[in-house]
């Protein structure tokens, strides 16, 4: 790693740091020639090393400008090195590499050259601001006085001629990923993305390395993923031990579970590429699917296994089932809730964004989706250890209709490029293939047939056999009933769960409810903080467990009354009698009945649907909701409403009705003639949430008197700073609200930002009792993350 002097007796610098009031310097020459060592091996593994090689040599070319010298001498700030946070003509620095890029090369290659430096102007100037659309942004900026300046600056003094001139062979044009091949738009911005993340990564590594005095984060100690393998191998058989114990491994449910175990560690063996596993909700796909991933990436090289589930509100639950069978260390639970805009970044913020360098990641479908059109350093930093990797796309019909085109274009080129095994993993399967049609424009550019394979060999068989509820419809579909008619239909049942498609709506519910019966009611949505709804959901279990015993033993047990937004429908393992649902989609409709005696333990359970007092809002939940109900009105009496014949149909209608590129991402992020791509406004438009919209509040929830941990980690932060296994910890306790609500609470005193490195993020306010709701949650009326405005 790179070596560190004395600030004085430095000629260049990279950076600086305090260790008790000395200075300390990180010399740049050194910096340099590591990031570039580090990111030509992080590229080597989709044969592109000698392009970051050269990104890398030349990232910080500009910090030799006598003005930013002086500038970090004498002002003795460890954030002077991050170009945007103090203005000046002459601490800027991001270019100079760039432009030189462009006049060596093209002097020593004239052919070549001008292509490979158009490639690395992306990535070095892109390596502060993230990276830059060509017209309107980099090629205007290249012609500026300033820019040029900011080159002749760092050419006039003595650069190594190792630095300024490297002996390494130019790139070879060959190992350019073109948009031409298989017509793919997309395919050179997704390679000069993973390049720019493998520079990104390298420069905070080494940055890091530096700046935490030998005390980064342990980069190496990780298991094994084929000891990852034995692992899940040993808990599923002590886990089939105890069903056994139980006297319940010959129910119908736990036969078909351990069936498609075997499946999916059959099909593992497979080569690589695209799979399917279409498992009804409560066959045991979780731990299948990771099976599959783990026994695959042993027995096919692979390098990690990347788990992404679509809602934040149950990502939690998933990664403590995880965590408790490989251990903390070697999994990463990431969210995208506790990130800082890199306008506002600092040292320590900047080194804490999440690089997944883990075995395991369980991350949401946000924040997966938008890394891979993302442009900004904290978000594309990742993107290179995806390279080699199994990704497990838990809930896979719920990935986002408006965008479902350049989502299906990035992970087909996942798969081509880079040596990704793919698993679309799902109760309710949805059509990901290319179809023909009249309107060739409106038809998905899709996965070629027989291209997905799928694990299970009788799906239609698997799913009559997991056949255990009965689904009420309501006698018109288009008659809305109101909440005041619901509540004591569900506080007649002793055991119910009621799912419904807003926040505003599980909070009116839960409050007509409650006016019924106040005993053993529950409320789930998320406005919760992840440990909240962890802790709620693990006393629900509990208490179904409880009342499984009591009536086992003749006795009378308590009520138990869940109202809950869809939160609950991916990932939660429980199990009830009776389900109340609101109409919406048929899959989500699919996913709540997946709750209904779940177990198998009665001959059916019920499900019941209903009209909610509003319709969905407009856009993509309405247009479910009503193919739904056009589906369901042409149905003879007698025919099954959630036959698995029906999804096909189901989302044949909704992709077909729906816009499928609905902000023209796909023709953003075609490559020009020149090399030209619109990366950053490719990025602003593929939002899956609106961040302008949005802000994350960190609330002092606590599970009881005693429970001090989130007061903990907020000193922990305001002592240490941001690391990233603080991070990890904290998210649990974000919510994320509208800015109006933020400024309106603001205003109140009711919260108040986190300050220090985390400029943008906000903390209830100590001694604030009112704010967050031991049921309920944060007191707003709505946020982003409301299934209104978060589909996936």
């Amino acid at each position: 790693m790179s070596d560190e002097r004395d600030f004085e007796n430095t000629d260049f610098l990279a950076h600086i740091r305090s260790d008790d009031g000395r200075l300390v310097a990180h010399r740049l020459e050194d910096h340099l020639i590591d990031v570039s060592k580090l990111a030509a091996d992080f590229a080597a593994e989709f044969g592109a090393a000698p392009w970051a090689a050269l990104a890398g040599i030349w990232h910080d070319l500009g910090k030799y400008r006598e003005g930013f010298q002086r500038y970090i001498r004498q002002c003795g700030d460890p954030d002077a090195h991050i170009e945007g946070r103090v203005a000046g003509p002459e601490k800027t620095h991001s270019a100079a590499g760039a432009l030189w890029a462009q006049e060596y090369l093209a002097e020593v290659d004239k052919r070549s050259g001008p292509v490979v430096a158009r490639v690395l102007a992306y990535l070095i100037a892109g390596h502060h601001a993230g990276l830059d659309d060509w017209f309107g942004g980099l090629h205007e900026r290249f012609n500026r006085e300033d820019t040029i300046k900011e080159k002749c600056d760092a050419l006039a003094v003595a650069i190594p001629e190792a630095i300024l001139k490297p002996s390494a062979a130019l790139p070879d044009l060959n190992t350019i990923r073109t948009d031409q091949k298989d017509n793919i738009p997309g395919r050179f911005a997704l390679w000069v993305r993973m390049l720019f993340s493998c520079l990104v990564d390298a420069d905070f590594l080494d940055t890091e390395q530096f700046m935490s005095q030998g005390k980064a984060e342990a980069r190496s100690g990780f298991m094994p993923v084929d000891e990852l393998e034995k692992r899940l191998a040993e808990r599923l058989a002590l886990m089939a031990h105890e069903v056994a114990e139980r006297g319940e491994a010959e129910s119908q449910v736990n036969l078909k579970r351990a069936e498609v175990l075997r499946a999916c560690l059959a099909k593992a063996e497979l080569p690589p590429g695209v799979f399917s596993l279409t498992v009804p909700t409560g066959g045991g796909k979780t731990l299948s699917s990771l099976a599959f991933a783990l026994r695959h990436a042993a027995r096919h090289g692979k390098r990690r296994v990347i788990y992404a589930i679509p809602y934040t509100s149950i990502i939690e639950q998933t990664a403590g089932i995880f965590r408790s069978i490989f251990g903390d260390e070697n999994v990463i639970e990431n969210h995208s809730n506790v990130e800082v805009d890199d306008k506002q970044e600092t040292a320590r913020s900047r080194l804490a964004c999440e690089n997944w360098d883990a075995p395991l990641i369980v991350t949401t479908n946000v924040q997966l989706l938008e890394s891979l059109f993302a442009s900004r350093t904290s978000r594309c930093r990742k993107l290179h250890n995806l390279v080699g990797s199994v990704i497990v796309l838990d809930e896979a019909q719920l990935l986002p209709v408006p965008y479902l085109q350049p989502v299906v274009d990035v992970l087909r080129l996942l798969v081509k490029d880079y040596g990704v095994t793919l698993v679309l993993c799902t109760a309710t399967q949805p059509t990901l293939e290319s179809r023909n049609g009249f309107d060739q424009a409106r038809q998905l550019r899709g996965f070629a047939a027989c291209e997905i394979r799928e694990i299970v060999d009788d799906v239609a068989g698997l799913y009559g056999a997991l056949e255990r509820v009965k689904v009420h419809l309501p006698a018109d579909l288009k008659t809305p009933s109101n909440w005041e008619h619901l509540a004591p239909q569900i506080a007649g049942h002793d055991a119910v769960l009621a799912v419904v498609g807003r926040r505003a709506d599980a909070r009116e519910l839960y409050t007509q409810v409650k006016a019924e019966d106040r005993a053993g009611l529950w409320h789930l949505s998320g406005l919760m903080c992840a440990q909240h709804r962890s802790d709620t959901i693990a006393d629900i279990k509990q208490a179904l467990l409880a009342r499984r015993q009591a009536l086992a033993a003749g006795q009378n047990p308590p009520p138990i009354r869940v109202i809950s937004t869809q939160l609950v429908e991916a990932g939660v393992d429980i199990d009830f009698p009776v389900v109340y649902r609101a109409l919406a989609g048929l899959d989500s409709i699919a996913q709540a009945a997946g709750r209904c005696n779940r177990e198998g333990r009665l001959d059916k359970g019920e499900v019941h649907v209903f009209v909610p007092p509003k319709p969905a809002p407009p856009g993509l939940l309405r247009m479910a909701e009503q193919a739904t109900r056009i589906l369901w009105e042409a149905l003879p009496p007698e025919a099954d409403p959630m036959g698995v014949e029906r999804f096909a149909d189901f989302f044949r209608r909704l992709y077909g009705d729906a816009d499928l590129d609905a902000k023209d991402v796909c023709n953003l992020l075609r490559v020009g003639q020149i090399g030209d791509v619109n990366f950053r406004t490719a990025a602003e438009r593929f939002r899956l949430i609106d961040e302008a919209e949005g802000a994350t509040v960190f609330v002092r929830y606590k599970r009881n008197a005693d429970d001090n941990a989130i007061d903990m980690l907020l000193n922990t932060l305001k002592k240490e700073g941001p690391q990233r296994w603080l991070l990890r910890k904290l998210q649990r306790y974000g919510v994320s609200i509208y800015q109006r609500d933020l400024q309106r609470l603001e205003g109140q005193g009711d919260i108040e930002p986190l300050g220090g490195d985390f400029p943008g993020l906000y903390v209830q306010s100590f001694g604030n009792d009112v704010l967050y709701d031991r049921v309920l949650g944060i007191n707003v009326d709505g946020a982003p993350g409301d299934p209104a405005l978060l589909t996936i």
